[in-house]
């Protein structure tokens, strides 16, 4: 048996030891496979087992289709899965939108509900590829359990207890999951809940294996599971974020709403604004006033914001701004996944707007990258965007929880007196203003402003002074490339191809990069966190490799490259570099990546 598959359970009933499974469930928005699937990520995370989830939903309020996809291992998980073990179909659309994702060989428990209890039950069977299906009738095994009509019936937890029954899953660890999920509600539904999954539980499937997981090999020490918006907004607590604003849109709503909540506790403010260009503005009063600020948005929200963020690159404001990339353009795809803003984050506002651009690559780095950003934000006096993206917003993931105490920021608010050669825009230096109330010795105050303008922020129309401060506007951005160090490669140092990536493809490129070394291959990965400025030392990383190939969720536009690929050449006129792209909505699955790389590797554009 391979060590990260499942094998088809054979005429009777045994049990296996695995090491990795990928468990897709397949139903509507309504039924409530989200919670079941996070159920599962959650206690992988308190079972020392790795875990990625994956999952689409509609994007509409009536609903529709979705699936919710968990990858448990007990070792190393870097991707959500490119096929899956067992396919859990709740309906014939699922059934049908979704066969093909399962493997061959695979395991498929269908609802073999009558149809006179539920329409869409699964009633038609492809018999392909040694697929084994399981019919267990989920919609009246529930209704028989917990009582109520077919619309009442809360199946997705008959099958939780019956995934729990399964592989064999530590239950007394999930009920308590399940217990502070639903106890928040009436008493009622944590019993009804506990009826429905205790059924599951007992209900016996018959000629199926029962399968238990090798014990996970993650070391010991508290470990959480949760998702990328979660870790964003707890590294934005940490560095000091006390401050801002923001207008809700899918997929960044939830940082607002958990800041919201989060920050008063800490003496600051979250203000929900009438619109973007209000809550950029709001957020850039608050750098005004000499505080670290935050706001966010998707694709659409961050095109509004431009204007005002060429404002704090030229007033030389210290914020941070998130980008929870979604597919567009447009209202485009508000639930799926895309990362098509990368050039809208550097050059996206009129001028020449210097900003840094940084990209978490798992959900455990959305913490750290919230950290580093108002770290840079705060020494270089300029806006940095985090570029994340739908995948990373939802998808769970498990791992040590960080230190919060050691890389706590308390924020202070620097009124010390200033001396009669202060400038709020040295030339020479970085600026780092005086906030309102500073005390300054000279008698002169300064002035902080949008137009361009002198050492003391008084408007100049100068064309010297102009090249001067744009001059010094953009030697904040080669200081930072100086300062950040190169990302490490991954596999083979030189050879025949790297594969270079940003953001949410980090795992996918990670096992593809393992995938090819296996085949005998000269492969190695270079993720890049630092998206702008480019560190220093990539270069000589590239003058390694025969074929450098950019693998990203965005389009091959005019010139048959990707935004980080036309970005690499640009700055590094190497001919290697070529792209790998995709505009689907979905994740990179190892597969595609694998094969366009041969692609590449062959000649064959």
């Amino acid at each position: 048996m391979s060590s990260s598959t499942i094998e088809s359970a054979g005429s009777s009933t045994s049990s296996r030891t695995l090491r990795n499974a990928v468990i897709r469930f397949a139903g509507n928005s309504q039924d409530g496979i989200q919670s079941i699937g996070g159920f599962l990520a959650r206690l992988a995370g308190r079972t020392a087992q790795e875990v990625m989830t994956y999952m689409t939903i509609p994007s509409t309020i009536s609903g529709g289709p979705s699936i919710f996809q968990v990858h448990i291992g007990s070792g190393q998980v870097l991707t959500s899965g490119d096929e899956a073990d067992v396919l859990v179909a709740f309906y014939q659309h699922s059934y049908d939108g979704h066969i093909s994702s399962l493997r061959d060989g695979g395991i498929c428990l269908y609802d073999s509900t009558p149809t006179s209890m539920e329409r869409d039950a699964v009633v038609n069977l492809k018999h392909e590829r040694g697929i084994k299906h399981i019919g267990i009738p989920f919609t009246s095994a529930t209704v028989e359990a917990v009582g109520g009509s077919p619309r009442d019936r809360g199946k997705n937890m008959f099958v939780m207890g019956l995934i729990c029954a399964v592989f064999n899953l530590d239950r007394d660890k999930l009920v308590g999951i399940i217990a502070r999920q639903f106890g928040k509600k009436d008493e009622q539904v944590l019993r009804n809940a506990m009826l429905a999954f205790d059924a599951g539980y007992a209900y016996q499937v018959g000629d199926l294996d029962r399968f238990f997981f090798e014990h996970g090999e993650a070391e010991a020490g508290h470990r959480i599971s949760t998702d990328g918006n979660q870790m964003l907004t707890l590294g934005l607590l940490a560095a000091g974020v006390r401050y801002g604003a923001a207008y809700p849109i899918t997929p960044w709503s939830t940082i607002m709403e958990t800041l919201r909540t989060e920050l008063p506790k800490y003496g600051g403010i979250y203000v929900q604004a009438e619109d973007e260009l209000a809550a950029v503005s709001l957020t850039i009063g608050a750098a005004f006033a000499g505080h670290l600020a935050v706001t966010g948005s998707s694709g659409p929200g961050l095109s509004l914001k431009m204007e005002a963020l060429s404002y704090a690159s030229m007033a030389e404001l210290p914020l941070i701004v998130i980008n929870v990339q979604r597919g567009g353009p447009s209202t485009g795809l508000p639930t799926s996944v895309e990362q098509s803003d990368l050039m809208q984050a550097i050059y996206g506002s009129h001028g020449d707007c210097p900003r840094i651009v940084l990209a978490p690559q798992d959900v455990e780095d959305c913490f750290y990258i919230a950290l580093e950003a108002g770290k840079l934000a705060r020494k270089y006096s300029c806006p940095v965007i985090i570029l994340s993206d739908q995948a990373l917003s939802s998808r769970i993931e498990a791992f040590h929880e960080p230190d919060v105490d050691m890389h706590w920021v308390e924020p202070t608010l620097n009124l010390t007196p200033k001396d009669a050669e202060f400038k709020p825009y040295p030339l020479e230096r970085t600026t780092h203003h005086a906030a309102p109330g500073t005390k300054m010795l000279g008698g002169k105050y300064p002035v902080v402003t949008g137009l361009e303008h002198d050492e003391w922020g008084h408007p100049s129309g100068s064309p010297k002074m102009h090249s001067a401060m744009t001059n010094k506007r953009r030697r904040k951005l080669l200081d930072a490339a100086a300062e950040i160090a190169a990302p490490k490669v991954h596999g083979d140092l030189e050879g025949d191809v790297l594969l270079v990536g940003w953001g949410s493809t980090y795992g996918p490129l990670r096992e593809s990069t393992d995938r090819l070394r296996a085949e005998g291959y000269k492969a190695g990965h270079l993720h890049l966190r630092h998206i702008h400025p480019l560190p220093n030392g990539i270069q000589p990383v590239l003058n390694h490799y025969k074929h450098i190939v950019v693998v990203e969720m965005n389009d091959y536009g005019a010139y048959g490259y990707g935004q980080l690929a036309m970005l690499l050449r640009a700055r590094f006129c190497n001919p290697a570099i070529r792209s790998v792209c995709k505009t689907d909505g979905l994740a990179f699955r190892i597969k595609d990546i694998v094969t366009g790389v041969e692609k590449h590797l062959a000649g064959v554009d």
